[in-house]
């Protein structure tokens, strides 16, 4: 009862209803709606946008690369094994004396060429020419005594060991000219063989020591190019093979000979195989101790498929060119395209790769200008000469 007089009081209906929660039900519906068209409007936008895209991508293709192109063709190369080297001479020698003495003249110019035995420098010999004018003085005593000595046991008013005592005597005294001769030509020292001269060592009125050099003597005419091949490939070479050599002192140019020794032993220690070839150096411009590359000239091998160094691409996943192919478009023109293909590569020669596998004869790659492409581009034929391919490679 009090209660309901207190509601009559303040003015209020005790049973009327609330209406604040169904406004904010509302407020809450309205917000949510403008949020899912806020979000709707976003990604339609966004598709929109990269169809767009697409579109515009698709419109506007890049033109086509120029690059240069090169035909895979079946040859015969040259079947080489290349190592390298140095260079020896057949005939050198350091010119010495065998005897001690003081050097009265020198005999020769450093640097000329000489001819086997001629006269290169002289020792003093005073005393051995008077020894040897002696012996000779004894020997023609001896001689007239051996001669008198033999008239007499002729007749037989002598004994017969007298003859042998002068005969003893005459033989002695030939033999003292003999060890004189010896010596004097001792001497005088001459060339061993035909050569070079080098620098000379000494100087005139030198106390010569035996054995001390005098001078350098080199044969020029022929070398020895020597070199070392691996184990597997012993097998392949022969005495008399072809041998090429190269040095840098002579760009461009190369020298030709034939194996003449191949080292019956192969070290325990390199497992490599020593080789010599005799060059002919007709010119005089090959010099002993010059670095040298070789190559051995081995039976041709079976064609094989080449193609220009250049259009080989050599990456650490494998060996790869860019094949070339044609499509025809709707409108009935040729599209070129470039795509890559791996191929299985062999060795190299003269700036052309032997191709073993991946290409055929008449497929067509690209010799230059990969760095602009990606498999699949679109390519021209650009108007510059590819990297020559010789019909017969030369065989070095």
């Amino acid at each position: 009862m009090n209660i309901a007089r207190e509601a009559n009081i303040s003015g209020k209906p005790i049973n009327e209803p609330r209406k604040r929660p169904v406004r904010m039900l509302r407020w809450f519906i309205i917000v949510g709606l403008a949020l899912v068209l806020l979000v709707g409007a976003l990604v339609g936008f966004e598709a929109f946008r990269s169809r767009m895209i697409k579109q515009f991508f698709a419109g506007n293709k890049p033109p086509p690369v120029a690059v240069t192109v090169a035909e895979a063709k079946s040859e015969l190369i040259p079947n080489l094994l290349t190592a390298v080297g140095d260079l020896a001479a057949v005939h050198q020698v350091n010119v010495t004396s065998d005897v001690s003495g003081r050097i009265t003249e020198i005999l020769f110019q450093a640097g000329a060429n000489v001819k086997a035995g001629t006269p290169l420098l002289q020792l003093f010999d005073g005393p051995e020419q008077a020894d040897l004018a002696s012996f000779k003085a004894q020997s023609t005593m001896a001689q007239l005594s051996l001669e008198r000595a033999k008239q007499l046991a002729a007749r037989q008013f002598g004994p017969q060991a007298t003859v042998d005592q002068a005969q003893s005597l005459f033989d002695q005294a030939n033999a003292g000219i003999a060890k004189t001769q010896a010596i004097i030509s001792q001497k005088l020292v001459r060339a061993p063989f035909d050569g070079e001269l080098g620098v000379r060592k000494v100087e005139v009125g030198q106390y010569l020591t035996a054995g001390t050099q005098i001078v350098s003597l080199t044969d020029l005419s022929e070398l020895y190019a020597n070199f070392t091949i691996t184990e597997k490939d012993s097998g392949n070479l022969k005495v008399g093979q072809v041998v090429r050599i190269k040095v840098d002192a002579y760009p461009g140019r190369s020298f030709e000979g034939k194996i003449t020794t191949i080292e019956p032993q192969i070290s325990t220690d390199t497992r490599n195989i020593r080789v010599q070839a005799t060059i002919a150096n007709p010119e005089r411009i090959l010099k002993p101790g010059m670095f040298v590359t070789t190559t051995v000239v081995l039976p041709d091998k079976p064609p094989v498929i080449t193609i220009p160094e250049t259009a080989v691409d050599y990456t650490l996943y494998g060996d790869s060119v860019y094949l070339i192919s044609e499509k025809k478009e709707e409108d009935g023109k040729i599209s070129l395209t470039a795509t890559r293909s791996f191929v299985q590569t062999g060795n190299r020669i003269e700036g052309r790769a032997e191709i073993l596998k991946g290409l055929k004869p008449g497929d067509r790659v690209v010799a230059v200008g990969q760095l602009k492409l990606q498999s699949g581009s679109a390519v021209t034929i650009s108007t510059d000469p590819a990297p020559p391919i010789p019909a017969q490679p030369p065989r070095y």
